[in-house]
C-alpha cells in the first residue's frame, strides 16, 4: 500500500490555487500574497488563510474559495512528471494506491478525475495527526509527499517517507523530519519501489 500526497507530489496545483486566490482577492476586497502562499503550499487551507483574513471571516474565506476552486483551478493544475507512472507503479501486482491530502477530498477527486489518475481511495482534509490516521487506517507501507509535514506523518504512523524535492521543502529538510529516501521527482519512484 502506497499513499501520495496532492499538492505539489502528484499535482502541480500552484497555477490553480493562484488564480482562486486571486479571485479571492477581488471578491473580499483582501490582500492574500499569491506567490508567497503558492511558495509555501502544504498545511491546511483554513490555516493559511488565517494569516489574511480576521477570525470571524476565515470560514466565509474558506468556503468562497472552495466553491471557486473547482472552475478555476483544476484544469489550471498539470500533473507533476511521472505521477501517472508512480500511481500504475504503486498498483502494480495488486498493490494499492491511496491520495491523503490536506485538500478536501471532493476536490482531490476533481484533480484525480481530470488529469485521469486511478487510485483505490481518497483520505482528504488531513494534516499532521490526520495524515498519519489515514495511512494507519488504510495500512499505508510508505508515503510519497513533498513537505516536511508529509514526512513526520508517515513517521508517526511507522510508514516509510519517500520525500520527493517538487515542493517547498528541500532534499535536505525533508531527510531532516524523516524521509527515507528523497527523490528528485516522482519520475524515479517506478525503480525506487521495484528495488525497495
Amino acid at each position: 500500500m502506497v499513499g501520495f500526497d496532492l499538492d505539489l507530489t502528484l499535482v502541480d496545483s500552484r497555477p490553480g490555487v493562484a488564480a482562486v486566490l486571486r479571485e479571492l482577492n477581488v471578491r473580499t476586497g483582501a490582500s492574500v500574497d499569491v506567490d508567497l502562499v503558492i511558495s509555501r503550499l502544504g498545511p491546511p487551507l483554513r490555516v493559511e488563510l488565517a494569516n489574511w483574513f480576521p477570525t470571524h471571516q476565515v470560514d466565509d474565506a474558506v468556503a468562497l474559495y472552495r466553491s471557486l476552486y473547482p472552475q478555476l483551478a483544476v484544469a489550471r493544475s498539470p500533473a507533476l512528471p511521472g505521477a501517472h507512472e508512480a500511481v500504475a507503479a504503486a498498483r502494480a501486482d495488486g498493490g494499492v494506491a491511496v491520495v491523503i491530502s490536506a485538500k478536501i477530498a471532493p476536490l482531490v477527486q476533481l484533480h484525480l478525475d481530470h488529469l485521469g489518475l486511478t487510485v483505490d481511495a481518497v483520505a482528504g482534509d488531513r494534516f499532521g495527526d490526520g495524515k498519519s490516521q489515514a495511512m494507519a487506517d488504510h495500512g499505508v507501507r510508505a508515503y510519497v509527499g513533498d513537505h516536511v509535514a508529509d514526512m513526520a506523518a508517515a513517521q508517526a504512523a511507522g510508514a516509510l517517507g519517500i520525500g520527493v524535492a517538487t515542493g517547498p521543502c528541500t532534499a535536505n529538510e525533508l531527510r531532516g523530519a524523516g524521509a527515507t529516501v528523497v527523490l528528485p521527482g516522482l519520475v524515479d519512484l517506478p525503480g525506487w519501489l521495484i528495488r525497495g
